[in-house]
């Protein structure tokens, strides 16, 4: 497994990264399967592992943690804070109050007495981004987290953290993680290029874009296809339509080079020079040998020119698909004028 400096850090993490999403009530409910999953990937030469405490209500740290036993020295460890953990409006979003106390949290889950990267899972519009910085920095002199990062921060959003840890002698963003995907280029227009000028490292998830590019013969149908995804597959809206038209092209186009669609796929992400790691989220053990066998996949400067011409660079082949943030105030009531 190749490696790559994650941004200005110093730290060394594998192209691959294991996104623990699916651990848990989320995804898979078996926690020996989850951690010889975790062990499986490791093996591999996979040593970054991406989590959250809001996935599956913290059940994925504990995964995570108990599958670290012994290992965790070889592991860039990564979690997530700022998502509801809770209906109690304190126990989100980035104040110092409780980034102080999900931080002990998640350590206590995760069963370790450090985290590598500890990211804030998504701007909070609610708290002035000086504070949440100060907090954050207090924690790396701490020692009980290494690097902070941010996750879907708009570009704006990256550039006043920026200048604020600069102007207030704080530790600084050194990562971005946001989705990217062939059918979901659009980051490649500012969010990609913003990470680079402030020499940040970019962890990037869905990289199949929700089964879409997995291979399967029929992408709407499976467990994805239901509550508040279903819009996703929903093939009589344009947008879904055009993601249909699309992956029959860049299914072609993979026959043709030899490739499954998902080595494809997640080759290309790899390929963007701002990406550090590509997380990859399997629920079972055969999902992750199949991703794993696509590792040293290289695409040729042919095959990116021909995908190219299927989505343009910096374009979203769904407009509706939710992955810029943040949201235009006219259809967030949240940042309405009250």
């Amino acid at each position: 497994m190749k490696r790559r400096i994650l941004g200005g850090t110093g730290m060394s993490v594998s192209e691959y990264a294991l996104g623990a999403m699916m651990l848990g009530a989320m995804g898979n409910t078996d926690h020996d399967e989850c951690i010889r999953m975790i062990h499986i990937a490791l093996d591999a030469g996979i040593n970054l592992i991406d989590t959250a405490d809001v996935y599956s209500g913290g059940e994925s740290e504990v995964i995570v943690g108990k599958a670290l036993k012994g290992r965790r020295d070889g592991v860039v460890l990564a979690t997530k804070f700022g998502l509801a953990m809770g209906e109690d409006p304190n126990r989100r979003g980035g104040s110092p109050r409780w980034i102080r106390r999900a931080v002990e949290d998640s350590l206590r889950r995760l069963d370790t007495d450090h985290i590598d990267l500890y990211q804030m899972h998504r701007p909070d519009p609610d708290t002035d981004i000086d504070d949440t910085l100060g907090a954050l920095s207090d924690l790396v002199r701490a020692g009980k987290i290494r690097a902070i990062g941010g996750s879907f921060f708009a570009p704006e959003e990256t550039v006043e953290a920026q200048w604020t840890a600069q102007r207030r002698g704080h530790h600084r963003l050194r990562t971005e993680q946001s989705p990217y995907s062939i059918l979901t280029r659009g980051v490649e227009s500012r969010v990609l290029p913003t990470a680079q000028r402030y020499g940040m490292g970019v962890l990037t998830f869905g990289p199949l874009n929700s089964g879409w590019l997995s291979g399967r013969s029929d992408p709407t149908a499976g467990h994805r296809n239901a509550g508040l995804g279903s819009k996703m597959f929903d093939l009589s809206k344009p947008g879904v339509q055009a993601k249909a038209e699309a992956v029959q092209k860049l299914t072609a186009l993979a026959a043709e080079a030899g490739l499954p669609l998902a080595h494809l796929a997640i080759a290309f992400v790899r390929a963007h020079p701002a990406v550090s790691a590509v997380l990859i989220g399997p629920r079972r053990p055969e999902q992750l040998a199949d991703l794993l066998a696509g590792a040293d996949v290289k695409l040729s400067d042919d095959i990116l020119d021909r995908i190219d011409a299927i989505v343009p660079p910096g374009a979203d082949v769904n407009p509706d698909d939710f992955y810029i943030n943040p949201t235009p105030p006219i259809t967030d009531k949240r940042l309405r004028r009250r």
